[in-house]
């Protein structure tokens, strides 16, 4: 029994996604229509992504990189800092759930062994924020953006100006956060040897090119599903293995739980009236219920207005703890740190991710 509740609890998403499915599923009888649900790019993308960051980790390529931009640094505030726009930066290279994965315990380590456990929350908080947040600028930061940027075939140049706006807010707020509730303590690392293989590293940012490429359109996606896994199951079948299915499977899910809604006549007309009136709050307050992956599914298939849509699902990722699966990860690596910390964690989750929420949500409103 207590397997049941560890396995329902580390793959809550993914359970939900398939109960969602499952009901919608008997409302509208399995049939051919099922398989026009599906983006096969974005799958393909998502996994060409995932799986390379997961060959790259396994070198310890982020972790060595990490270390040493936090080495230049000599104090609580600018290491917290640096901490944190690692996890910003990374977002917007390698999705924002594999960000947090990779730099989170970055954050744990160098704030445990320099005695500066009192900013774990805070950090953790930080890095939560700048990875949903981060994420948002480029087509593969955030699952909801590489869908909406393939589904609406949105223009790259567009894009970006679409989400520069909130980008530079988003930005902006997390330093000042950083540079106010983190003192300027001295800080130090202890030094450590690391090292990288040379052919491992080039091979693998040959193969993140390919896959960026693939985002951007510049060649098949079919292309990636061929050749990554093929290399990677000569160089490194732990990468395949240590990719994170759950995610595409929640995508699975997702995507036939919102193409059934989309054909329940009740719901449509709901949607598209909601949708009218105000996109980007509706998807904004979406995503405080259901997460910003299935509100981006689900809502693109009533309307036409992909920027507001594209907005909303992102500065929408922070807020309550359900609003993105990036902040059930913080969550629980936290906890797993701090286990008598959880209503504080909770707390200060709350108060910092709400803040963001309502102050881009009123920029965005009103710009």
């Amino acid at each position: 029994m207590e397997k049941v509740l560890g396995f329902a609890k580390k793959n809550a998403v993914v359970l939900i996604a398939f109960v969602a499915a499952v009901i919608t599923s008997i409302i509208v009888p399995v049939d051919a229509q099922y398989l026009d649900y599906f983006d096969y790019k974005t799958l393909t993308c998502l996994f060409c992504v995932l799986a390379v960051v997961c060959a790259l980790k396994n070198i310890n390529f982020f972790y060595i990189l990490a270390r040493k931009i936090v080495q230049l640094f000599k104090n609580a505030k600018m290491s917290v800092l640096a901490l944190v726009y690692i996890t910003f930066i990374g977002s917007m290279l390698i999705a924002n759930d594999m960000a947090l994965l990779t730099f989170l315990p970055l954050g744990y380590f160098v704030l445990s062994v320099t005695g500066k456990e009192k900013y774990m929350a805070f950090t953790f908080i930080m890095q939560n924020i700048a990875a949903n947040l981060g994420g948002m600028l480029t087509p593969f930061g955030n699952p909801q953006n590489l869908y909406l940027y393939t589904k609406y075939e949105i223009p790259t140049v567009e894009f970006v100006s679409i989400m520069i706006v909130p980008f530079a807010v988003s930005v902006a707020l997390i330093t000042v956060c950083c540079l106010i509730f983190v003192k300027s303590e001295p800080l130090k690392l202890s030094d450590e040897k690391t090292h990288l293989s040379p052919k491992r590293t080039l091979l693998y940012l040959v193969l993140f090119a390919l896959s960026i490429i693939i985002v951007f359109r510049g060649i098949p996606y079919w292309t990636g599903l061929i050749v990554i896994p093929a290399v990677l199951l000569i160089v490194d079948r732990r990468a395949l293995k240590k990719v994170d299915y759950g995610l595409l499977l929640t995508f699975v899910f997702f995507f036939i739980f919102a193409g059934n809604m989309a054909r329940i006549d009740v719901v449509r007309e709901f949607f598209s009236m909601l949708l009218e009136k105000n996109t980007l709050l509706v998807s904004i307050l979406s995503c405080q219920c259901i997460s910003n992956v299935p509100s981006a599914i689900l809502l693109s298939q009533f309307t036409d207005n992909y920027a507001d849509l594209l907005v909303g699902v992102n500065i929408g990722g922070v807020g309550t703890l359900i609003s993105s699966l990036a902040s059930l990860i913080t969550f629980r690596e936290y906890v797993k740190h701090n286990p008598k910390k959880t209503w504080y964690y909770l707390g200060m989750f709350s108060l910092f991710n709400f803040t963001f929420l309502i102050i881009l949500a009123l920029v965005m409103l009103f710009v």
